[in-house]
């Protein structure tokens, strides 16, 4: 893969960053509320068209966790176990969401048991190892381990790009050090218990003098802090525990491969039929003039028309596949433009789009939410 660039969007957290950017807004056809996925969509845009011509990916996917419930549970049955549900009115949304990214035309992973940040971290390191260069498209802390000389993280909310010299900023230390603070600071959002007392940037000063978690916990009977001596000795095995949660698996079977992520030319049709479909008329005219396709000859989709029910929707985690099937694994096709124009297409009958799949779902998402920023006045 050498010259090759991949983006890793961060998806999971995007749909949440839409949903908050966004004031109520209900479809006047039916009053469905519409904000998360109307701030997705704009987002996932933005991103697609706004990219620098310099920074263009070869490869591109938007990476969701499937469920809450993963392999660091079993290790740690509390983690991640104080996290409030999904707001009731996001809910419903969630299945919309996963059309507008088969709507995009993009690659949506999510695999059972691993979050999404393990998915992004073995596509990153088979990258490396091609000899091809990463984008991460998030500003998510727990990421910022997976930093090199060959990857970078994107925040598309502040434009911001974080490599080496930002990491060593937040934390203290580089990047391959990142666990061994977390290990020792925790984390109260997803409970990783870390050692009490003990915050980031003392961490970062501990594992500056002792090299790493293991050497500090042998040796901190020689700490002469009282306080501080005795909450290591005491939940040493705690440190232990955390830096196992925080710790990214980069050696995931993935379920689909890093080259079917080669970006392709998507079809304006279809995502113009979606975008009607949802009333969204400012994007749709966008979308419209920037493909040069008469909006007015191309039908609504129907099956956005007529969204799931809320008790129909998985409420354990908002990549949880709304539709069924199994993950997608059409071939993607020769690397085409994703930014170019499309050529002329022939719509579907009625708009309707093929059967939905995990993968398609994923990908809009967090191309979605990576950098759109909203208007809330508007």
């Amino acid at each position: 893969m050498a010259g090759k660039h991949v983006f890793l969007v961060d998806g999971s957290s995007y749909i949440f960053r839409a949903y908050h950017a966004l004031p109520p807004l209900n479809r006047k056809s039916d009053g469905l509320q519409v904000n998360a996925v109307l701030g997705f969509c704009n987002m996932l845009w933005k991103l697609l068209r706004d990219m620098p011509q310099d920074n263009r990916p070869t490869h591109l996917a938007i990476v969701f966790d499937k469920s809450e419930i993963t392999f660091r549970n079993e290790m740690y049955k509390d983690y991640k176990a104080h996290r409030p549900p999904a707001p009731d009115d996001l809910i419903p949304q969630f299945g919309l969401i996963r059309e507008a990214v088969h709507a995009f035309d993009l690659p949506c992973l999510e695999q059972a048991g691993f979050e999404a940040d393990d998915l992004i971290a073995t596509y990153v390191r088979e990258t490396c190892e091609r000899g091809g260069t990463a984008t991460i498209v998030s500003s998510d802390k727990d990421l910022m381990q997976l930093v090199t000389d060959c990857v970078v993280m994107y925040d598309t909310m502040k434009d911001r790009r974080i490599g080496i010299p930002e990491v060593i900023e937040k934390f203290g230390v580089p990047p391959e050090k990142v666990v061994e603070v977390q290990a020792l600071a925790g984390d109260s959002v997803d409970n990783v218990p870390g050692v009490p007392g003990i915050g980031v940037k003392t961490a970062a000063q501990l594992i500056i003098e002792y090299g790493d978690l293991e050497t500090l916990l042998f040796r901190a009977p020689e700490i002469k802090q009282p306080k501080r001596r005795e909450a290591l000795i005491e939940h040493a095995e705690n440190a232990r525990i955390s830096r196992k949660l925080v710790q990214l698996d980069d050696k995931v079977k993935l379920d689909v491969p890093l080259d079917d992520l080669a970006v392709h030319e998507p079809d304006a049709r279809k995502l113009i039929a979606f975008l009607k479909a949802m009333e969204f008329s400012t994007l749709t005219k966008r979308v419209a003039e920037y493909s040069e396709i008469d909006a007015s000859e191309i039908a609504p989709q129907q099956s956005a028309k007529s969204p799931m029910a809320p008790a129909d929707v998985a409420q354990d985690s908002p990549a949880t596949p709304a539709f069924g099937g199994e993950p997608d694994t059409r071939a993607r096709g020769t690397t085409g433009d994703l930014f170019a124009k499309p050529a002329p297409a022939q719509p579907k009958a009625g708009g309707v789009q093929e059967n939905l799949t995990p993968k398609a779902l994923a990908d809009a998402r967090a191309a979605a939410a990576r950098g759109a920023k909203f208007d809330v006045a508007k």
